[in-house]
């Protein structure tokens, strides 16, 4: 069983969020909380995983004080800046059961859950669903680990054309080499490892 620690500034909220993690099969609610007194009765209580809804005007300083916790934040604040401070999983205010479930299993285990929208945020997200067929292809072989020279031999292509391949696809994900391209291609989805 997953424990969880709920909290939102609005006791209907915590009401409704404490429901649907109750009708979890899975979960067990090991408390539900106020914002402020988040803090206190994580560290005191030690849940497997934190549901937090966050209010736009409130401030993640918490966070950065829970970021050894796994916290899974229901949001519509910059996601990238929750991200970094600390929070295991950034879903929308409108998240599913479904996906709220699946992100409290994932972070009880110490995985991260981030709604692709929020992913797709970054300018070098937004760029890359800009790749040219061709270009996703070249990019996948390039994880793959292959030159230009195999590249060209496995498309039927010249290795100029490869290079130019390379170099469209590097400027439209913002990548300064090979492996930031292949980064940048992971979090898009268009590589899978």
């Amino acid at each position: 069983m997953i424990s969880v620690l709920i909290a939102a500034s609005s006791p209907v909220v915590r009401a409704g969020l404490r429901s649907l993690v109750e009708d979890m099969p899975e979960c067990v609610v090991a408390g539900s909380v106020s914002a402020g007194e988040l803090v206190e009765h994580a560290l005191e209580l030690h849940p497997d995983a934190i549901l937090w809804q966050i209010a736009a005007d409130e401030d993640a300083a918490a966070l950065r004080t829970l970021q050894h916790q796994n916290t899974i934040l229901l949001t519509s604040n910059a996601p990238l800046d929750l991200i970094r401070a600390g929070a295991h999983g950034v879903l929308p205010l409108d998240a599913s059961a479904d996906q709220i479930g699946i992100a409290l299993q994932a972070a009880a285990t110490g995985l991260g859950v981030f709604s692709p929208q929020y992913l797709d945020s970054s300018p070098a997200a937004r760029m890359s669903s800009h790749l040219t067929g061709r270009e996703t292809e070249v990019l996948r072989m390039i994880a793959e680990g292959l030159a230009n020279k195999e590249i060209a031999w496995r498309l039927g292509i010249s290795e100029h054309t490869v290079k130019f391949h390379v170099s469209a696809l590097l400027g439209k994900l913002g990548a300064g080499s090979r492996a930031e391209a292949i980064g940048a291609g992971i979090r898009q989805g268009v590589i899978m490892l």
